[in-house]
């Protein structure tokens, strides 16, 4: 178009160009948010699902924990995998020989007659050592033995602190923990016919470990012992002297001896440092059969930790002998008149 100058106008296409492009820049951008906002509602999807994911995987290494706790608690120390010593390389058809890789043959030495006698004489070593068999307890959700536990007359409530600078809280097969406690069932000092709950206690004596065996119907005076046979010992000499020729059972009596407290007490932190102690190889009790060679069998034939056992063994009356009532001289001068 042109005017009365003879100048174009384009003005007006200008306008429309630019009223266009406008609305294509809106629909652009209406569409740019709309695809943002699709990502912030999968951004927080995404978020929701890894968080998720977190608590999941903390969970499953809690159990991961749990299982690996029990599996050590139930089957004891794993003992290494038995090497093959020897390895053939290829078949019988092959021309190259097979290859043995191992130890080179030793020379055998001929044993004159009076060797070979004595090595029939000699007995002949189990190569595997006896496991002792553990009883399963009820456990927490992250392996801990949940207290009291309870095996048989034995109650045991606290497991006490393992001492590793002390070399007499410990010995070769068992340890003594200072704070231990438990309980069991056995004949009253008072009256051997009747049963009274003992009360166990391992003390911190200073130099020695402090013994301690409590009646529930005496409480004010402890039997006491440097060790857990001296202390049974007194005890069962309280109970009638005719029980001190009973050799005493204080490991056993006290619990620290039963394969499944052992077990525990030598999972418990400290027990790598101690000098002499010796770890004990346990097995978990997988059939009934296992009952039979089981610590609840032994101890329910044992005068000195079973109260059935002790009756069965011993014919005990009460320590304190029974009072005589004394009949009256009147009363027996009436009763000569009557006669």
């Amino acid at each position: 178009m042109s005017n009365a100058y003879g100048t174009t106008n384009y003005s007006g296409t200008y306008r429309n160009k630019d009223y266009q492009e406008n609305l294509l820049y809106k629909k652009k951008l209406k569409r740019l948010k709309k695809w943002i906002k699709n990502l912030v509602f999968e951004n927080s999807a995404l978020c929701d699902q890894v968080a998720d994911m977190q608590n999941s995987l903390a969970v499953s290494k809690e159990e991961r924990l749990m299982l690996v706790k029990k599996l050590n608690l139930f089957q004891g120390e794993i003992e290494p995998p038995t090497l093959t010593t020897k390895t053939q390389i290829g078949n019988s058809n092959s021309p190259v020989p097979p290859i043995e890789i191992g130890t080179p043959k030793k020379t055998v030495k001929k044993r004159t007659p009076t060797e070979v006698s004595e090595a029939k004489q000699k007995p002949k070593k189990n190569s595997k050592t006896a496991r002792k068999v553990v009883q399963l307890i009820p456990l927490d959700v992250h392996g801990r033995p949940i207290f009291p536990i309870s095996l048989g007359d034995l109650t045991v409530f606290s497991l006490g602190d393992v001492v590793a600078d002390k070399p007499a809280y410990h010995t070769e097969d068992l340890i003594f923990p200072i704070g231990y406690c438990s309980t069991r069932a056995y004949a009253s000092l008072k009256d051997a016919r009747v049963k009274s709950l003992y009360t166990c206690k391992i003390l911190d004596g200073g130099f020695k470990p402090r013994f301690e065996i409590v009646s529930d119907s005496d409480l004010d005076q402890p039997l006491v012992g440097s060790t857990p046979d001296e202390c049974h010992w007194r005890l069962l000499s309280a109970i009638s002297p005719s029980l001190s020729s009973i050799t005493p059972k204080g490991a056993d009596f006290f619990g620290i001896s039963h394969p499944t407290i052992q077990n525990l007490i030598q999972s418990s932190p400290g027990t790598r440092k101690l000098a002499n102690y010796k770890q004990q190889k346990f097995a978990i009790k997988k059939s009934l059969s296992d009952r039979d060679t089981s610590p609840a069998t032994e101890e329910e034939n044992d005068p000195s930790l079973d109260f059935t056992a002790l009756h069965r063994h011993y014919s005990l009356t009460s320590v304190y002998p029974a009072i005589k009532q004394e009949i009256p001289n009147d009363i027996i001068h009436f009763q000569g008149l009557l006669s």
